[in-house]
């Protein structure tokens, strides 16, 4: 008998795309249910069996797919910074070699700060229920943690940008720099404007921007940055909600 004929036939692993397609399709739907969930009822209020229910599935599909809460909780968040399901990190995607090729610091900023509006906009509150729940899980913690390293990398990654398109003021170093920009982005303060103070996200981006460039620039470079035809941040007394007085007896 040839020695082809003896070896025995290895079987090509079966692939559904159907199946890959539903079960990226599932793993979404509990992602944005979760996300819900958590930025409505927190971390401590949102349970398994609520994200099930959400998204239409069962709580073992959950447990199967995400584990346990708090992996739930970070891969809602990833998803929410991310904007998709995709793998590929929010640095290495097409925005960021588009502002790394900008010739001026202008142009960089005006790419950066949508899409950081936007990731605020989608990621803000589960990164606070993310901070909150570390006060009572402990398993949090490295969450938390990556969080704010992850910040800081971004941030890091914005004052070079600025760095190597303007001078930054001489009484501000880079590592002063990159704190300053890590503190403007804190998802604390997201919510503090656009829920409590009733900022719009856009209203949001732009004092982002007038903020790194009024703190950071040079006082040249950041006028020029500045000057351009469009609305500031809302005043105090346009964004204040006011409470009706009370009669007087």
């Amino acid at each position: 008998m040839p020695a082809s004929t003896s070896r025995s036939v290895q079987k090509r692993p079966y692939r559904s795309v159907t199946r890959e397609r539903g079960a990226r399709q599932t793993r979404q739907r509990i992602l944005a249910s979760a996300s819900a969930e958590f930025v409505r009822s927190g971390y401590a209020g949102t349970t398994m069996r609520a994200v099930a229910n959400a998204a239409g599935v069962s709580v073992p599909t959950v447990e199967l797919v995400f584990g346990t809460k708090p992996t739930l909780l970070r891969a809602a968040i990833s998803f929410a910074i991310r904007g998709d399901a995709e793998p590929l990190p929010v640095l290495e995607r097409d925005w960021a070699a588009t502002a790394q090729a900008a010739g001026s610091v202008t142009e960089f900023l005006a790419i950066v700060e949508p899409v950081l509006t936007e990731a605020e906009r989608r990621s803000a509150g589960l990164v606070v229920a993310a901070f909150e729940a570390t006060h009572m899980d402990e398993s949090m913690h490295p969450v938390a943690d990556q969080l704010r390293a992850q910040r800081a990398e971004t941030a890091a990654w914005i004052v070079d940008g600025l760095i190597t398109r303007a001078s930054l003021r001489a009484d501000v170093g880079r590592d002063q720099a990159i704190d300053t920009v890590w503190l403007l982005m804190d998802p604390h303060g997201f919510c503090a404007l656009t829920r409590d103070r009733g900022w719009t996200p856009e209203q949001f981006g732009r004092w982002f921007t007038e903020s790194v460039c009024r703190l950071l620039l040079d006082p040249a470079d950041a006028a020029t940055t500045i000057a351009q035809d469009r609305p500031s941040p809302p005043s105090q007394s346009s964004t204040r909600t006011r409470k009706p007085r009370r009669p007087t007896s």
